[in-house]
């Protein structure tokens, strides 16, 4: 995905869940399908990680047009289930969801309140700065404090890496079996439901040699410890997009912006399988259209993606 979006492109419909599920309620969710909520306007444009100065653009795609969107979120009967602190297992990963009554996130800098803040997150976040598109704010979690008080959590924010801790008493916390590994040097992606593989295929990755739209840089994907924060479902599977994309917490290293949008990485499908297991985008990953729309009925926001 590496451009800007317009109203005049495909349409996307926007899927974040309206709340994070457990490896239980994802099987559920597959069988059940997803309740719809369809927000219309010829002129919508989805931020597709976090708002920053009025659009977002995903590195990898081709063309330079923002495409309308609608929103659909998935449907969850049952309550998020709290993770106990001191037990993960091998494989998993905590995802903190903002509380329904929590309306803005502190970030701090150490597990004290007293400590310098970094920044707020407003909660929800809003896709286009609509108030009709409230979205909850998903972190990664890397830890806990000693006293269990405090989240250390990954931030969608630059410099790719940035972290922060959080007040546990604003989020639940759930488990989550699901990860992605992509591997840079091989152009390859790897989807495991805890120590168990359950995809390997080969993916498009950023470019080594300067694009024509790149500014003469070239866009290599970034590595390090990303994790999911929308998904996209494309009216029009024929685009450059596939079917579904996932915009993750990272962003480009090489642009800053582009097509005048920060330019942040996704994961998505493709319209030419032949790129495959070449290093011909902007930064985003590509991969199977089939596989990526089998994904997405099952990976939940937060799960954790790493890039190496």
């Amino acid at each position: 995905m590496a451009q800007g979006w317009s109203a005049a492109a495909n349409l996307l419909r926007a899927m974040p869940p309206s709340s994070v599920r457990t490896s239980r309620q994802q099987r559920r969710a597959k069988k059940a399908g997803r309740r719809k909520a369809v927000f219309g306007g010829v002129a919508a444009v989805i931020l597709v990680t976090a708002l920053v100065g009025g659009y977002v653009a995903l590195a990898g795609g081709s063309d330079g047009d923002r495409p309308e969107v609608t929103d659909e979120r998935a449907s969850n009967d049952e309550p998020s289930e709290s993770t106990p602190p001191s037990t993960i297992a091998k494989g998993h990963s905590r995802i903190a969801q903002a509380n329904d009554d929590v309306t803005e996130i502190e970030v701090f800098d150490e597990p004290d309140a007293s400590t310098a803040r970094n920044r707020k997150y407003p909660n929800p976040w809003l896709l286009n700065n609509e108030a009709d598109k409230p979205i909850k704010q998903v972190f990664l979690v890397e830890r806990y404090s000693d006293d269990n008080q405090w989240l250390h959590v990954i931030l969608p924010e630059r410099p790719n890496g940035t972290t922060g801790w959080v007040r546990a008493s604003d989020f639940t916390v759930t488990d989550n079996p699901w990860s992605i590994h992509v591997s840079l040097a091989d152009h390859k992606i790897t989807v495991r439901e805890g120590t168990k593989v359950f995809y390997e295929g080969d993916v498009a990755i950023g470019s080594k040699e300067p694009l024509p739209d790149s500014g003469g840089e070239p866009t290599p994907t970034p590595t390090g410890v990303y994790y999911i924060r929308v998904l996209l479902e494309n009216t029009d599977p024929s685009s450059v997009y596939g079917p579904y994309a996932y915009g993750l917490s990272a962003h480009s290293e090489t642009l800053e912006t582009f097509s005048g949008g920060d330019a942040e990485i996704g994961i998505h499908g493709n319209n030419d399988a032949s790129v495959l297991g070449k290093s011909v985008t902007h930064g985003c990953i590509r991969m199977d259209n089939d596989k990526i729309t089998e994904l997405s009925k099952i990976l939940p926001l937060g799960t954790p993606v790493i890039i190496q």
